[in-house]
């Protein structure tokens, strides 16, 4: 079972040992403070994730969420469902649905948040509720 979190403002994924930075980030991160070797480079436009490489145990911080797909298809899923097209960073609308379907910004701290149902819903109904959200207010 997959871990997904957040780090410095873009996802980070946790699948079978392997991590993958999904989207852009959008503050400084120290990456070897938090036990990564630092990316070659982060242009999610042009390459929506990569892998990152551990020094050592690193731990995925809550609000968190679990998924049953595992790989690199993990992340291309998360980076199909979550990245805004236009600036490759992640949506903070979508990652809220995700995390808080109800809206009653109730951010889970203690347990991951079961979200099998984001990598198995049908790429067209997702399309319908990411353009509902991303909709401008």
């Amino acid at each position: 079972m997959a871990r997904v979190g957040r780090l410095a403002g873009a996802i980070l994924a946790e699948t079978g040992g392997r991590f993958f930075l999904i989207g852009n980030t959008k503050e400084p991160c120290d990456f070897e403070a938090v036990g990564f070797e630092p990316p070659a480079a982060i242009d999610a436009l042009k390459r929506p994730y990569v892998a990152l490489t551990a020094r050592r145990p690193v731990e995925i911080t809550p609000p968190c969420l679990t998924l049953d797909l595992e790989g690199e298809s993990l992340a291309a899923t998360l980076a199909e469902r979550l990245l805004i097209e236009r600036n490759g960073s992640v949506s903070e609308r979508l990652w809220r649905l995700v995390i808080d379907p109800s809206g009653e910004e109730a951010v889970p701290t203690e347990r991951p948040v079961e979200a099998r149902w984001l990598g198995e819903i049908p790429a067209p109904i997702w399309k319908i509720v990411r353009d509902t959200v991303l909709r401008c207010l």
